[in-house]
């Protein structure tokens, strides 16, 4: 097994999709098939969810006149601001938990796949879980 699999007790199995440090540190995971899924999901399928979790991380990060006013703000108010509103990125990481929610309800759930939200992990990698009870 690759170093980005493992077997867990209930024999199900565990698959890591690494961060992609190739255009710099910004949160952004590698978009590749892992062997594992060959026969459970399509391949194009998997690989736009991580192109899609990408770009709310990718909108999480950019800079706007919006997320420059906001931090002006936050600034001017002695951080104040946020304990009364959350900030652009918050935002961004929570429509990405809500979008990786929906894809395991409607696409991965259904192929005994579960994708956990890489927040869960401290932004390292996204887990993906493959069950033995739908092969």
């Amino acid at each position: 097994m690759e170093d980005t699999t493992r077997l867990t007790n209930d024999h199900s199995i565990k698959l890591f999709i690494q961060r992609d440090y190739s255009e710099g540190t910004a949160v952004k995971f590698q978009e590749r098939f892992p062997a594992e899924l060959e026969g459970r999901i399509d391949r194009q399928e998997f690989i736009e969810i991580l192109r899609d979790i990408n770009r709310f991380f990718a909108d999480a990060e950019a800079l706007s006149c919006t997320t420059f006013m906001e931090n002006c703000c936050t600034c001017l108010t002695g951080y104040l601001l946020l304990l009364c509103m959350p900030t652009h990125y918050e935002k961004c990481v929570k429509r990405a938990a809500k979008y990786i929610d929906e894809k395991n309800e409607s696409v991965l759930n259904p192929h005994g796949i579960f994708m956990v939200d890489p927040m869960e992990k401290g932004l390292r990698c996204i887990e993906v879980c493959i069950t033995n009870a739908h092969r």
